[in-house]
């Protein structure tokens, strides 16, 4: 296991999803009513989440693991436990293994792991020099550097403000584009960062130039906030009545599809105009457990932490149940 990687949130993302009404956890042990449950941890990571649920888990149990990135995969084929399966696909392909017709627990711990950012050659960090790739799944689609080379201007400029919230975004574009026609795009991270550094004249306080930029690439390669919505679906139509999901992100554009998927789901929507109190709107599918941020102590003891939040969502039993 790679002792570099805090999970974070790690006893409340197992606590909050092991203490819905499927399961019957009593001092640590699991009671008959647990056993046989299948969870899904949608982002293996390092396998810090994915260890505490199997720790918790009953020997009847069984856990499936996704990840898109093969030195996760490597990872977690160490872990020498029959209970669990390691699938090498996006979570938002999980609905589409015959194997799990129904769920009663399902993590997604969003974002990027400690190892992919320290480790310069995958490309995802502004502070260490190497090869602009930026894919969590290395096997296949463009490298960042692939597409800077061939997409235009106007694209460019979308993506990074979109996914980045750069205020600068166009500016960065143009200097990318610029440095292009001229034959000199950048080919590594520290060449990209620099080029951003030139352009981008303020930003907030402790933060790189280059932070922003650099994260609407990595959203935009990896399709994350597209298989995040897909993910959120199809952790859905997955769970059993009474079974929880749970969401860790770490930026607002992933919090805000997690907060407005569940608040959509968590009521019946009804046509504009009905004379309806709020309280008396039927349910729907999902209600809103809560949401949960980290403690100044891991914070402290992790600073990647800080902009984490989780929320939380259990399934409702049906009314029969």
């Amino acid at each position: 296991m790679n002792n570099t990687h805090r999970p974070v949130l790690l006893a409340e993302a197992v606590t909050a999803l092991t203490s819905g009404p499927l399961f019957q956890i009593k001092t640590g042990n699991i009671d008959s009513a647990s056993t046989g449950m299948l969870v899904i941890d949608g982002t293996f990571g390092r396998g810090g989440h994915t260890q505490a649920l199997l720790n918790l888990l009953g020997a009847n149990a069984r856990l499936i693991a996704f990840d898109k990135d093969l030195e996760a995969i490597a990872t977690g084929k160490q872990l020498k436990d029959q209970r669990l399966t390691i699938v090498h696909n996006s979570f938002a392909k999980m609905d589409q293994y015959a194997e799990l017709e129904s769920v009663d627990g399902v993590l997604l711990d969003l974002g990027i792991s400690s190892p992919q950012i320290d480790e310069a050659h995958r490309g995802f960090s502004f502070r260490q020099n190497g090869p602009l790739d930026m894919r969590m799944d290395t096997d296949h689609g463009l490298t960042a550097a692939e597409w800077l080379e061939r997409e235009t201007l106007e694209e460019i400029a979308r993506v990074i403000k979109v996914y980045g919230e750069e205020r600068f975004a166009f500016q960065i574009a143009k200097a990318i584009v610029a440095r292009r026609e001229e034959g000199m795009l950048p080919k590594t991270t520290l060449e990209l960062a620099s080029l951003i550094s030139s352009v981008v004249r303020t930003h907030e306080a402790g933060q790189d130039p280059a932070t922003r930029t650099f994260q609407a690439i990595r959203i935009f390669i990896n399709r994350e906030l597209e298989d995040l919505e897909i993910g959120l679906k199809a952790a859905l139509s997955l769970l059993k009545p009474g079974g929880r999901l749970a969401v860790i992100s770490f930026h607002s554009l992933e919090d805000r599809i997690v907060k407005q998927f569940m608040q959509s789901q968590s009521k019946v929507e009804l046509p504009r105009g009905l004379p309806v109190r709020e309280r008396d709107i039927p349910q729907g599918v999902l209600e809103i457990v809560g949401r949960v941020r980290p403690s100044a102590a891991e914070v402290a003891e992790n600073p990647r932490a800080r902009s984490a939040i989780m929320r939380v969502a259990e399934k409702r039993l049906q009314k029969s149940e």
